[in-house]
């Protein structure tokens, strides 16, 4: 399975629509067709009702989350003109994650996501490294960095580090790698990330599609020209369609296998996370494509 594991809030658009880095992508990749979970806290409030319905509705396995009576945390999407996000969530249900069990799923083998705010924020920070340490089946991180709700970096680039050293395929984009990595560039950052654990440093770059730098180079894949209703999501369905990729070849438990990819493949993994993406971008909020609008099977 791709097992996201993270934050589920609600994004205000101005109405109320289940939102969440990893929560979008336990959806996305559901609806691409691959068999899905989800490690995270839900509330039992109206918002969180919302949610877990969202999720069981899209067939996102929940046997590994939990509620809790905690609120749920709120995320207002404005336009002006940009994207910009507020972020209310203090004391929510989304830090209070007790557990991460993957003996609670079928077995595996296992793709286990993580990023956004479940990669720093309370409790569920330090059950979710933990979980990333413990696994030996493939890791990704999209660490979604949102400067403006990050109160000590040093905390957040811990928790970060930790997860860096087990990631087997990492996604930025521009503004990501420009906050972590201050004043490098992007080639520079891939070979440092690649000569640890990971196999694969995934750029986004909007319009302009994604470089994918593995160990044998540089893929470039270009953009898909779409009317653009607004972005929120497309980074996660680009994250869970990766992620699809690498298991519709089967490769899901040993991280080794990664190695044996060759640029085509990659091509056509991005090229494909490229497609859902756009098709993302062409919806208002996080509503992710199925399987048969990307490639018709």
């Amino acid at each position: 399975m791709i097992v996201s594991s993270g934050e589920a809030l609600v994004d205000l658009v101005p109405e109320p629509v289940p939102g969440g880095g990893p929560m979008n992508v336990a959806v996305a990749a559901a609806r691409l067709g691959v068999p899905s979970a989800f490690i995270g806290r839900v509330s039992t409030d109206a918002f969180g009702e919302q949610i877990w319905h969202h999720l069981e509705s899209n067939g996102v396995d929940l046997a590994a989350a939990e509620r809790g009576d905690e609120p749920t945390a709120r995320a207002i999407v404005e336009h002006v003109p940009q994207l910009r996000f507020r972020f209310e969530g203090d004391g929510t249900a989304d830090q209070a994650l007790t557990r991460a069990d993957l003996g609670r799923l079928d077995p595996g083998p296992h793709i286990v996501h993580g990023g956004t705010l479940g990669l720093f924020r309370g409790r569920t920070a330090e059950v979710l490294a933990d979980l990333a340490e413990r696994h030996r089946g493939i890791v990704s991180l999209d660490p979604n960095a949102r400067p403006q709700i990050i109160d000590d970096r040093a905390v957040w680039m811990r928790f970060h580090d930790r997860w860096v050293a087990q990631t087997h395929v990492y996604r930025g984009s521009d503004e990501d790698f420009d906050w972590i990595w201050p004043g490098r560039d992007i080639e520079s950052i891939a070979e440092e990330l690649l000569a640890g654990v990971c196999h694969a440093v995934v750029l986004t770059r909007g319009p302009l599609g994604a470089w994918a730098f593995t160990a044998s180079g540089r893929v470039d894949v270009a953009g898909v020209s779409v009317d653009v209703v607004d972005t929120v999501g497309a980074g996660d369905t680009f994250v869970a369609a990766t992620l699809v990729g690498l298991h519709d070849r089967g490769l899901a438990g040993e991280p080794r296998a990664l190695a044996d990819l060759e640029a085509g493949d990659w091509a056509d993994i991005v090229g494909l996370a490229v497609r859902a993406a756009a098709i993302t971008c062409s919806r208002r909020g996080a509503d992710p494509p199925t399987r048969a609008e990307v490639i018709g099977d």
